[in-house]
């Protein structure tokens, strides 16, 4: 059986490629692609204002404070009700965490912060000390 007996299909070369050509190769190439497609940073700080989470908040040398009304809150009275973690696809530098925060007034928020060996000291051992409180409470 010579390789002519198969049934290949036949291909037209086209030096000429058209856009839609190439948009049609790049989604045919998706359908088997079974690499998971983790969500972005971005992505989840969109979510994180959808449900509510509408605070920026940063820590500071007297605790975690916003930007705008300048109340500061102890580890005590802050709670992690949800945390991501990212990592870059090219850079294993290129990590970071978000924080879902809640406060014991009820103020909602987010703190990002750098993860692993470029972390904040300050946001590292505040998130620590939430952590701690919140494992001695359940």
């Amino acid at each position: 059986m010579l390789w002519q007996d198969f049934n290949y299909p036949k291909y037209k070369y086209n030096s000429m490629k058209s856009k839609d050509t190439e948009i049609d190769r790049a989604s045919e190439r998706d359908k088997f692609d079974s690499t998971e497609k983790m969500p972005t940073l971005s992505e989840k700080i969109n979510r994180a204002l959808v449900e509510g989470y509408t605070e920026n908040f940063k820590i500071t040398s007297k605790g975690l404070t916003d930007e705008v009304e300048g109340k500061y809150y102890l580890a005590s009275e802050v709670n992690i009700p949800n945390f991501h973690r990212f990592e870059g696809y090219s850079d294993p530098q290129d990590n970071a965490i978000l924080y879902w925060l809640e406060t014991n007034d009820g103020r909602k928020g987010i703190l990002v912060d750098a993860y692993g060996a470029y972390s904040d000291v300050k946001v590292s051992n505040f998130i620590r000390e939430v952590e701690d409180i919140q494992k001695t409470k359940k």
